[in-house]
C-alpha cells in the first residue's frame, strides 16, 4: 500500500499505468515487477509517499472473522487499483509515521496499528482487490499461489501445464484468471520479473548482463539484450549507466510490488 503526501507519481505495473496524486492511495495485492516516475514537484516540496507491506496472515485472519463461515468471495478484477483515501484511513497512516518520533512505543503499537489499517483497507473502497485475493478457496487466490511459485526460483524452467496442476487450475482458466488479475499472461508476467531482476542484479550488484541473464533463467544473452531493449528502451549497458546517473537525482526508479 502506497499513500501519496506530496507531488503525483506515474507506475507502469505489469500492462497497466497508474497515476495518483496527493491524498490517494494503490494497493497491490500482488507482487507486481513495476517502475515508477514523479512529478508535480517544486523546490521545497519533494515527492513524498508512506507505504508499507501487506501481511497475508492479518489479511487472511481478519476476512476469516469478518465474514461468515463457509463464504468464499468469488469477486473478480485486477489485483492493482487506486483510489481517493479516506479521512480515517490517512488518520491511521499518521498515527504509524508519528512513532518514529518514539522508538520506544513501535514494537508495542506499530503491530496494532498495522492491523488496524489491514482492516481499513479490507472494508475500504479498494477491499475489494484484497478480499478477491485472499479469500481462501477462491479462484483470485490460486493465481496468487501461482505468481509465489513463479517467484520462487526465476532461473528454473517452467511448464505451464504443471504450474496449473500445482494451483488446482486448468491451463485455460489459469490463463484466464491470471490476465484479470494482473493484465498479463502467466508467461509475459515471469519475463517482466525476469528481465526487472536482471535489471536490480545489474544495477544494484553490479553483475555483468551476461550473468545477470543466466541468473534469471536466459540461455541466450543475445534474446535478453533483445527482450530487455524492447522492455526497457536501451540495451542493458546503456540503460544501467543511464539509471546510475539519474538514481541521485531521484527521477527515476524500478522495482517490484
Amino acid at each position: 500500500m502506497s499513500v501519496i503526501v506530496q507531488g503525483s507519481k506515474r507506475s507502469l505495473i505489469g500492462s497497466q499505468e497508474f497515476v495518483f496524486r496527493r491524498g490517494q492511495f494503490l494497493v497491490s495485492g500482488i507482487d507486481m515487477p513495476s517502475s515508477s516516475s514523479f512529478f508535480d514537484t517544486a523546490p521545497g516540496q519533494p515527492f513524498l509517499s508512506l507505504f508499507f507491506y501487506l501481511d497475508r496472515q492479518i489479511l487472511t485472519d481478519l476476512m476469516l472473522r469478518m465474514r461468515p463461515a463457509g463464504k468464499v468471495p468469488q469477486e473478480d478484477g485486477p489485483g492493482v487499483a487506486v483510489a481517493d483515501a479516506e479521512p480515517e484511513f490517512l488518520e491511521a497512516v499518521l498515527r504509524l509515521a508519528e512513532l518514529l518520533d518514539k522508538p520506544e512505543q513501535i514494537a508495542i503499537r506499530a503491530p496494532m496499528i498495522l492491523q488496524e489499517l489491514h482492516y481499513l483497507l479490507l472494508i475500504g473502497p479498494l477491499g475489494h482487490v484484497l478480499r478477491s485475493l485472499y479469500a481462501q478457496g477462491s479462484q483470485n487466490s490460486q493465481v496468487l499461489q501461482a505468481v509465489s511459485i513463479l517467484r520462487r526460483d526465476l532461473g528454473a524452467p517452467v511448464r505451464m501445464e504443471s504450474l496449473a496442476r500445482q494451483v488446482g487450475m486448468s491451463l485455460s482458466t489459469l490463463h484466464r484468471h491470471f490476465k484479470t488479475v494482473t493484465g498479463l499472461s502467466p508467461l509475459q508476467y515471469l519475463k517482466q520479473l525476469r528481465l526487472h531482476e536482471a535489471q536490480r542484479l545489474m544495477l544494484m550488484e553490479d553483475m555483468r548482463a551476461a550473468s545477470a541473464a543466466l541468473s534469471v533463467g536466459y540461455e541466450s544473452v543475445t534474446q535478453f539484450s533483445r527482450e530487455y531493449k524492447r522492455m526497457f528502451g536501451e540495451p542493458p549497458h546503456r540503460d544501467i549507466q543511464r539509471k546510475r546517473t539519474l538514481a541521485p537525482l531521484g527521477e527515476a526508479g524500478a522495482g517490484g510490488l
